[in-house]
């Protein structure tokens, strides 16, 4: 069951119930905010023997269907995400596995989708991570896009729909999911923590605050790692414009490796709010444990410099996770850009 995206939906259980299912669907958002569970349940909805147009999530198919073993439902994602994910074995590859989703792949899925169901009144295919086919595989699906085998749903899952083809979104009715609210992640990570080590609402709202709106990666961090938040955060702070060696050597400590630089960014993201908010005096702090530093990190810059500072680290960000940009040499631009201006 998805929640916290009503919106999105709202629109796909419309279309179900008015029996009105477009050929095509591109669900698009964040990472880990619920995309893929909406799409297995949208399958599970068509192939569904008990509740047609719902899916009951019990029966032979939608079972089937979770197990990605239903033989009118296919599933198609890059062969590295399937390794990681432990559906197929390096072995089960003549080459190293591909972080494309290459358009033999996308061939192999139009010879099949060619024939009739062979259970359900649907043929359902499912993209994920829909935005890693390379440009031959997009251009091969617009041809199934354009002219769709009868009784053939198509679903796009991405995080990245930008990377897809203009002809393909266009092709597409969309599905918007959007970051999950903060306190719908804290109450998460506090159930989850449960059987576990207790985390408080403090500790709750900076674990979801950290996440920024993907419950999958609040659930993936660890508590303890939050004394790490701690270091990154006065480590920043001790940098001042006439020492370039401080600089190089911070970046070179988080930016060890893409992870590592990626969470970095992510408590330098939360903190520069913080410092925004202690700026207007509001103590909706999510540091709180760092209330004072915050206070007073917002006397020694300005707000446009608070602003401009953010514009870098998502800059940053986005050179690492979305360009593959060295991480190392990414932080070390980052903080050249934020003390010599």
């Amino acid at each position: 069951m998805v929640q916290g995206q009503k919106h999105a939906v709202d629109a796909i259980q419309s279309s179900l119930a008015k029996r009105q299912v477009h050929h095509a669907w591109l669900f698009h958002g964040p990472d880990g905010v619920g995309k893929e569970l909406a799409a297995m349940g949208f399958a599970q909805a068509l192939v569904c023997t008990e509740a047609p147009s719902v899916g009951c999530g019990k029966c032979a198919a939608c079972t089937r269907v979770a197990n990605r073993n239903h033989p009118d439902v296919t599933w198609v994602m890059p062969e590295a995400e399937q390794v990681e994910r432990g559906i197929s074995g390096r072995s089960d590859f003549t080459a190293t596995p591909s972080r494309d989703i290459r358009i033999d792949q996308v061939r192999k899925l139009q010879e099949r989708l060619a024939f009739r169901a062979l259970e359900a009144p649907h043929k359902v295919a499912l993209f994920i991570t829909a935005h890693a086919m390379n440009q031959p595989a997009q251009n091969a699906l617009l041809k199934t896009l354009e002219e769709p085998p009868r009784d053939t749903i198509l679903i796009l899952v991405s995080s990245a729909p930008d990377k897809l083809l203009p002809t393909i979104r266009s092709r597409c009715s969309k599905a918007a999911f959007g970051p999950l609210p903060l306190e719908f992640i804290a109450q998460k990570v506090k159930a989850a923590a449960k059987k576990k080590d207790a985390v408080d609402d403090v500790l709750a709202h900076q674990i979801a605050a950290m996440a920024s709106g993907s419950l999958a990666r609040a659930l993936a961090l660890d508590p303890s790692a939050l004394a790490r938040r701690k270091e990154i955060i006065e480590s920043f702070e001790k940098l001042v414009p006439d020492d370039a060696g401080a600089w190089i050597a911070l970046a070179e400590v988080l930016g060890e490796d893409r992870p590592t630089a990626e969470a970095s960014l992510d408590v330098l993201q939360v903190w520069f709010r913080d410092v925004a908010l202690a700026q207007v005096g509001s103590e909706a702090l999510i540091n709180l444990d760092l209330k004072d530093l915050a206070a007073e990190a917002s006397t020694r810059v300005s707000p446009a410099g608070i602003q401009r500072r953010a514009g870098l680290l998502d800059e940053a960000k986005n050179a690492i996770s979305q360009r593959n940009g060295a991480a190392r040499l990414q932080l070390e631009r980052m903080f050249v850009e934020m003390f010599t201006a």
